[in-house]
C-alpha cells in the first residue's frame, strides 16, 4: 500500500476501512485534509478506499483485529507514515451475528466476541501510547450499535458485544481523562452497507436486509455515521446515537422501558427464522 509523507496533517486510523462504515469515515476525513490510515483483512477493499479518497494521503495495513501483536505493528507503521502521530483511532471493525442463541455455533459466538469486543479492547490498549503523544485533543472512537442500547431479540451475542463496547467506552472515558484523551462511542441503527446482504448466521437462508425490510425499519446511510464520528472527534458527548431507529430506541429505553420490553418480546422473531 502507499507510503506518502505526512506534512503535519492530523491523522486517523480506521479499522474495517475496506468497506462500509469504515470506508465512509475514511472518505469523510480524507476530504477534510486528514491523513488516513486503514486497517482491514481486505487488501482490495482498502485499495479501493484509497482510490476513492484520491489525495495520496493514505496508508493501508492488512491485519486482523483479533491479533493483539498485530495491532502494535499496524499502529507503529501508521504512526511512522503519518510523521510520528496518531490523533484518532476509529475502532470500527465488526461483524453481524443474528439468530437465536441456541442456533448460533460456538465458532460463530467466539468469532463475534473476538472481533466486536476483544478487537476493541486490543485496539484501545495498543492506541493508548500513540494517543498520549498527541493529547490533549486525541480521541478514541468506538463503533457500538443501537443493539447496545437495548438488547435485540434474535441477536443476543451481537447485543452483548455492543453493550460491552459502550461499557468499555465509559470506563476509558474515566480512565483516560487524566491524559487529555477523549473517548466516545457511535451507536447507529441499521446502516446501508454490504453487511446487510449477509445471512445472520450459518443456519439461515434469509439476509439481514430482508429481515430489516420485513420489520419496516429504515436504513441509515454510512455517510451519516461518518459525520457522527467527525462530530464525536470535535465534540464532547460520550455516546452519539445515529439514525431514526437508534434515536427512538434510545429515547424509549430511557423513558418507556416497560413499553420497549413489551415491544421486544412481541417482535422477538430471531434473524434467520
Amino acid at each position: 500500500m502507499s507510503e506518502p509523507a505526512n506534512n503535519g496533517n492530523r491523522a486517523i486510523f480506521i479499522t474495517g476501512g475496506g468497506s462500509g462504515i469504515g470506508r465512509a469515515i475514511a472518505i469523510y476525513f480524507g476530504e477534510r485534509g486528514w491523513f488516513v490510515g486503514l486497517g482491514d483483512i481486505d487488501t482490495e477493499g482498502m485499495a479501493e478506499t484509497e482510490r476513492l479518497i484520491g489525495n495520496g494521503f493514505t496508508h493501508g495495513h492488512k491485519f486482523d483485529v483479533r491479533d493483539r501483536a498485530a495491532w502494535d505493528i499496524a499502529l507503529d507503521a501508521f504512526s511512522t507514515a503519518a510523521g510520528g502521530r496518531i490523533d484518532v483511532l476509529a475502532n470500527n471493525a465488526g461483524i453481524p451475528l443474528g439468530g437465536s442463541l441456541d442456533e448460533n455455533t460456538a465458532e460463530e459466538i467466539e468469532r463475534c466476541l473476538d472481533i466486536n469486543l476483544k478487537g476493541v479492547l486490543w485496539g484501545a490498549q495498543a492506541a493508548l501510547p500513540h494517543l498520549r503523544k498527541t493529547a490533549p485533543g486525541s480521541v478514541l472512537v468506538n463503533t457500538a450499535s443501537a443493539a447496545g442500547i437495548y438488547g435485540t431479540g434474535g441477536a443476543s451475542v451481537y447485543s452483548a458485544t455492543k453493550f460491552g463496547v459502550r461499557g468499555v467506552t465509559e470506563s476509558l472515558d474515566a480512565e483516560w481523562a487524566e491524559f487529555g484523551i477523549k473517548v466516545a462511542s457511535i451507536c447507529p441503527s441499521f446502516i446501508e452497507t454490504p453487511l446487510l446482504d449477509h445471512t445472520p448466521n450459518k443456519a439461515s437462508n434469509e439476509s439481514i436486509r430482508e429481515r430489516v425490510s420485513e420489520a419496516g425499519l429504515e436504513l441509515t446511510g454510512a455517510e451519516e455515521v461518518a459525520e457522527a464520528v467527525w462530530n464525536a472527534v470535535h465534540g464532547d458527548k460520550l455516546h452519539w446515537v445515529v439514525g431514526k431507529t437508534a434515536r427512538r430506541i434510545d429515547f424509549s429505553a430511557r423513558w418507556m422501558r416497560g413499553r420497549v420490553r413489551k415491544f421486544a418480546r412481541t417482535n422477538a422473531r430471531p434473524l434467520g427464522r
